[in-house]
């Protein structure tokens, strides 16, 4: 459904540091960096045949996170899921919602964590029992 997702960042080189140490946890190497013809960065993370994409935005507005919006991404197991978490934390994100854990509800259970990176986009890491 998806081809990439992209956030925008304050600060590139600070999203850069958190994020590949974050996407590091899920098996992402290192970003591909590239220039938009605004002159502005955006590192390219790729795993899995997805994209994760972060940018200084093009618009030269400051970078913004959307309220209600979160980005999910898929863990293997429990333990990967409070180690992305950990991880967040230990490079400048910040927990929110309830701690890491089991949650069941209407969609089953699953484990979840949630944080926000640095520039205050919510993130989900989600494992879901088969």
């Amino acid at each position: 459904m998806f081809s990439h997702v992209m956030l925008g960042s304050k600060d590139i080189e600070r999203s850069k540091r958190f994020y590949d140490a974050l996407l590091g946890v899920l098996g992402a190497g290192e970003p591909f960096r590239s220039q938009a013809p605004s002159g502005h960065t955006r590192l390219f993370y790729r795993h899995d045949g997805c994209s994760f994409g972060v940018t200084e935005p093009i618009n030269g507005e400051e970078a913004t996170y959307a309220n209600g919006g979160t980005i999910g991404f898929k863990c293997n197991s429990p333990e990967q899921v409070q180690q992305f978490h950990d991880v967040a934390v230990a490079n400048g994100g910040t927990t929110c919602e309830d701690p890491p854990g089991l949650r069941e509800g209407n969609l089953g259970a699953m484990y979840l964590a949630y944080v926000r990176d640095p520039d205050g986009n919510k993130l989900c890491a989600v494992y879901r029992p088969k």
